[in-house]
């Protein structure tokens, strides 16, 4: 069984978030496949150009999209720094004036995906979530290296899930 070990605010610089929408979860296989996430690495000119502005920048994202009475959007991608160039066949959300709310997901990989308790840990850390002029709720899961990709000794691994909340 997962368990949240690490709730804090990152403060963020202004971004732009690159990737795909699709209507529901999945879809990682395509990235992999097509080497989509090569390409956006290559447009903001390697991850390091997003570690200079985010210590948790460079990961692989899938962002989600909520608000009452409107479809469910979910997009794979990767921020980058603002004026990165956005590459045919991708789109582009600019996200300014907010930060994060971060939760640490430790457990097997298999586990660390239900982020179900995160938004009650980061409200009860005083961060309120953030809605867009719309209503919608932003949060994402950050596939980071190598907290991500690197087993401890356990062979558990620490995802971040992450929701934009208030300044």
């Amino acid at each position: 069984m997962a368990e949240i070990v690490n709730v804090f605010r990152e403060n963020l610089p202004f971004l732009r978030f690159i990737g795909k929408k699709y209507a529901d979860f999945g879809h990682w296989g395509e990235w992999w496949q097509h080497g989509w996430f090569d390409q956006l690495e290559a447009a903001m000119g390697g991850t390091d150009k997003i570690l200079a502005l985010w210590e948790n920048g460079g990961g692989y994202v899938g962002l989600e999209r909520r608000a009452a009475g409107q479809p469910f959007a979910y997009y794979i991608g990767m921020f980058v720094p603002e004026n990165t160039p956005v590459p045919d066949g991708f789109e582009a959300i600019d996200f300014s004036g907010v930060d994060l709310g971060t939760c640490w997901i430790y457990g097997k990989e298999s586990d660390v995906h239900d982020t179900s308790a995160c938004k009650t840990h980061v409200e009860a850390s005083g961060m309120v979530i953030y809605r867009d002029i719309n209503g919608a709720v932003w949060a994402f899961e950050n596939c980071l290296c190598p907290r991500y990709t690197t087993p401890d000794e356990h062979g558990n691994i620490i995802m971040d899930y992450c929701w934009f909340v208030e300044k």
